[in-house]
């Protein structure tokens, strides 16, 4: 999986960002498509997915502000972002390869994207 340039960066709060991230494969191929997040010390955690045949979900942290969606010609995801406040700071990466199980998705572990650093900050 390959990060899409422009990326991640820096923004203030209230400000928006796209990340982008594309497949070398048809991400057709998968049952989901998604983006997750992590902090220094925790686990990455999940963001939001994008089912094969276009069904979302996302943290209820994130619900109402950010929106993913995917180009399944181009084979490439993104995440848009918006209102964004300092605990959104995170790495953000996204993974092709996601499978339903319980609770949720769960994310492919050879199918992570290099990440993209986004901070928050006035």
């Amino acid at each position: 999986v390959q990060d899409v340039e422009p990326g991640g960066g820096v923004v203030q709060p209230g400000g928006s960002l796209t990340l982008s991230c594309k497949s070398s494969i048809s991400i057709l191929s998968f049952d989901g498509t998604g983006w997750y997040r992590q902090t220094p010390g925790n686990q990455r955690e999940f963001v939001a997915a994008i089912s094969s045949g276009g069904r979302t979900d996302y943290a209820d942290s994130v619900k109402g502000r950010f929106t993913i969606s995917r180009d399944n010609s181009n084979n490439i995801m993104y995440l848009q972002m918006n209102d964004l406040s300092p605990e959104d700071t995170a790495v953000y990466y996204c993974n092709r390869r996601l499978r339903p199980a319980v609770g949720g998705w769960a994310a492919d572990d050879e199918s992570w994207g290099q990440g993209f650093q986004v901070t928050v900050s006035p």
